[in-house]
């Protein structure tokens, strides 16, 4: 049986086939040679023994260290999500204004926020904040995570939305705009609704590099599952199997993510799917609105 062509390559014949299985091996054989020796030289220190992961199955371990880790991950991630794509939807709007100065201004400011470093940014702020006493001392530290992360990613995030509207068919915008509509019009009931579903796979892509970014907060004392994995493996003498169980713990998170804004993904497409004509009729409508004296329903 042969594999079936592909409009991005010719299929490979039996020796081409051949020497695909054999690298296939190769790679194989030596990754799963890394992974062990790897695996011996933790094993020879005696990371893998039973004692370093018996502290694991005590409650008191997850209640001291591991649950308030993961707490912080996940307040300082969704806050830096939300606002970030609050702050991007704007900054994104605002690149495509008529104005060349608001679109000059919003530029600078997304090109300047995404050159700077999240870890850079969040050592900067926590400090400021400290210098001149901006938040409460216990505030400081998740409020330097939470806006370098907001800063960050929604630089990107206005980037995304930017790149969404603009790949939406110049003729509905001319439409609407021969039908009279405002612009505020236009982008909240053209526009956006039919971006935000192109954009969402590279929204829920963003959503994962700030869940990931947030244990850059450990560099300045902020509370989060890195940190307290740290100081677990401090406390038990156990450094790699605690990395190892919040790296996993990590995973899930990330993959729990993905799920659901992929869901969402799904939904809105479906939604979008199925009403069908609909869809089409909904929109006539709006810009029927826009404009009460024109029939577009007219051929």
């Amino acid at each position: 049986m042969t594999a079936a062509p592909s409009v991005l390559f010719d299929a490979p014949g039996p020796r081409g086939r051949l020497r695909h299985h054999i690298y296939s091996v190769v790679v194989v054989v030596v990754v799963a040679s890394f992974l062990w020796v790897l695996y011996s030289g933790f094993a020879d220190k005696g990371q893998f023994t039973a004692e370093k992961w018996k502290p694991f199955l005590d409650l008191q371990v997850w209640q001291t260290y591991l649950l308030p880790g993961l707490k912080g991950t996940v307040v300082a991630a969704l806050l830096s999500i939300v606002f970030a794509l609050v702050i991007g939807m704007i900054f994104g709007i605002l690149r495509l204004s008529e104005h060349r100065l608001v679109r000059l201004v919003a530029g600078t400011i997304v090109e300047v926020a995404r050159a700077i470093p999240v870890l850079i940014l969040m050592i900067f702020l926590f400090f400021t904040f400290a210098k001149y006493q901006v938040f409460k001392s216990d505030d400081l530290a998740l409020a330097a995570v939470v806006i370098a992360l907001t800063i960050y990613n929604g630089s990107v995030v206005a980037e995304i939305v930017r790149a969404g509207i603009r790949s939406l068919p110049k003729g509905q915008t001319e439409a609407a705009v021969a039908l009279g509509m405002r612009k505020n019009q236009l982008m909240r009931l053209i526009l956006l609704p039919q971006a935000i579903t192109a954009m969402l796979p590279a929204l829920i892509s963003q959503m994962v590099v700030a869940l990931k970014d947030s244990a850059l907060g450990y560099q300045i004392t902020y509370v989060e599952i890195v940190r307290s994995s740290q100081q677990l493996g401090s406390a038990e003498q156990n450094t790699i199997p605690s990395l190892m169980v919040i790296a996993v713990v990590m995973v899930v998170l990330n993959s729990a993510l993905t799920q659901v804004a992929t869901r969402l993904e799904r939904r809105l497409r479906a939604r979008k799917k199925g009403k069908g004509g609909g869809a089409v009729l909904g929109a006539e409508s709006v810009l029927t609105d826009a404009a009460p004296g024109m029939d577009l329903t007219k051929k």
